[in-house]
């Protein structure tokens, strides 16, 4: 629980004693490669903080392909947010893509946690705050660059995605096909 723990010690001022209090509610899970966390179509009663890790959040299109719309790397949350404050079937499914480690908040774990540490809320309101934001800067990025550009830009911001996706999980990330993708990273670097 210690990454957790730095986590929230990072975004909010909360004493550490408090901290200790946080472990009876969480599920700490470990995932193999490729096992799913949330299925399309199952009621979202969960949320997950990626301890180590990196999960993807994909839906899948009327063709079959898999159009992913996250990734979820360690220190970041995750889950399909509007199915989890509703508790409705998700619209996603989140799968691991390498062996990964969760810390598993479910929806009455939640209102516990926050009955418990009323701090929590803070924390939780800065971390959809961030997430929220990244999600603007994405959309704005879709809009502003050439599709080359885009990945350039990916590239040079979030170079362990690069690094650790497999190619045809990023290019669908970025609205490519994975054979667009691989013309665009044989090119020079301007």
């Amino acid at each position: 629980m210690e990454a957790l723990k730095n986590h929230i010690q990072q975004h909010i001022n909360i004493e550490r004693t408090a901290l200790d209090l946080l472990e009876p509610y969480f599920e700490h899970r470990v995932l193999k490669k490729k096992e799913i966390v949330l299925a399309e179509g199952q009621v979202c009663r969960e949320k997950f903080f990626v301890a180590k890790g990196c999960l993807q959040m994909f839906f899948v299109k009327p063709n079959g392909i898999e159009q992913t719309i996250d990734f979820a790397l360690e220190h970041w949350w995750t889950t399909d947010f509007s199915a989890f404050g509703k508790h409705v079937p998700s619209q996603y499914t989140i799968r691991s893509i390498e062996p990964t480690e969760l810390y598993v908040l479910s929806v009455a774990q939640q209102t516990a946690l926050l009955e418990a540490l009323p701090a929590m809320e803070q924390y939780f309101h800065r971390i959809l705050h961030i997430a929220y934001a990244a999600s603007q800067h994405r959309v704005k990025y879709l809009y502003q660059y050439s599709r080359e550009e885009l990945y350039r830009q990916f590239a040079a911001q979030f170079p362990a995605f690069v690094q650790r996706v497999p190619q045809y999980m990023l290019a669908s990330f970025l609205g490519f096909t994975p054979e667009y993708l691989s013309e665009i990273r044989k090119k020079p670097v301007p």
